[in-house]
């Protein structure tokens, strides 16, 4: 039994074929969320071959050499076995219809509705930058580049009690969302300084000078951007080394060495998905498109810098 999905043919090219179901438990897509970052180096042949069997996704097909058919982001409603009949997320491509074995299906808690529940991979992504940042009480947190990611660290990061967390972004037109996530706002000029933790979330070499520079004395900087192939400039002169900087790379592929003994994956997006219960998390919802219509407007999606999270909706006869 087949199902569609979305397929990376080429460079920049995108398209719907068939693909495997998968094999376990029955699930009808609802929603799926384009996850831009990331999606955005597959689509365009920009994963470094070294990292690609690292960055395989679940049910992932194909390769990075495309074609290939990738995504992490999906909610549906089961159609058997002990969650049947209700909605659950899966870390899944974008695809019609899918099996996946019980275990990696996570229902959604009560009052977390379906079309939000997409943003739970990047909540769980958020959740681990935290832990690697040690983000404390009283903190003063500088979270660099306002996408989905940053916007959720600082969101998390705001909810500390005590803490004063500023999120940092080239366009103005992301204050109102610092706002919604409840955070300051500053443009790169007017970055606060003095920092006890700054996560850098930009994936550019002018987004890292900037995380550096709002680094306090033996403060550590979060890398938490995916750079993919190419190299990325790291200005390591002037005060890195006199402040002491730790620089932090965080991989939601693996849980904090401090967290692993008591933590599961699946504890983690338990938790990821109770977090998203909030109404104002809506707000990193900036676009919606059906599956039919994906492939001709996949490669704009990505390429815009206002896209936020962007859902895609699926028909149900």
């Amino acid at each position: 039994m087949n199902a569609r999905a979305l397929w990376c043919a080429a460079p920049s090219r995108a398209e719907l074929r068939d693909a495997d179901i998968g094999t376990g438990v029955l699930v009808d897509t609802l929603y799926s969320g384009i996850s831009r970052g990331t999606e955005r180096l597959v689509f365009e042949g920009r994963v470094p071959a070294s990292e690609a069997a690292r960055m395989r996704a679940p049910a992932q097909e194909g390769d990075f050499t495309f074609p290939v058919k990738y995504g992490y982001c999906a909610v549906g409603r089961a159609r058997e076995g002990a969650h049947s009949g209700r909605d659950v997320f899966a870390l899944h491509p974008h695809q019609t219809q899918f099996r996946m074995p019980a275990e990696m299906l996570t229902p959604l808690p009560d009052g977390l509705p379906p079309a939000r529940a997409i943003l739970g991979a990047n909540m769980e992504t958020a959740l681990n930058i935290l832990w690697d940042g040690a983000a404390a009480p009283g903190d003063r947190i500088a979270v660099i580049g306002a996408g989905v990611i940053g916007a959720l660290a600082g969101y998390l990061a705001a909810r500390i009690p005590g803490t004063d967390v500023t999120l940092v972004d080239i366009n103005p037109g992301r204050a109102t969302l610092a706002s919604r996530m409840g955070c300051d706002f500053a443009a790169p000029d007017d970055a606060p300084e003095g920092c006890d933790l700054v996560i850098h979330a930009t994936a550019s070499g002018a987004g890292l000078a900037t995380a550096l520079g709002c680094a306090g004395q033996d403060a550590a900087v979060v890398e938490a951007s995916w750079h993919g192939a190419g190299d990325t400039s790291v200005p390591l002169g002037g005060a890195f080394h006199s402040r002491r900087l730790r620089l932090i790379s965080s991989q939601v592929g693996h849980l904090p060495p401090a967290r692993a003994p008591r933590w599961s994956y699946g504890r983690r997006t338990a938790k990821a998905l109770d977090l998203l219960c909030d109404p104002a998390l809506d707000a990193l919802i900036s676009g919606e498109t059906a599956f039919d219509g994906l492939p001709g407007a996949y490669g704009d999606i990505l390429g815009d810098p206002a896209t936020l999270c962007h859902r895609i909706t699926y028909s149900r006869s």
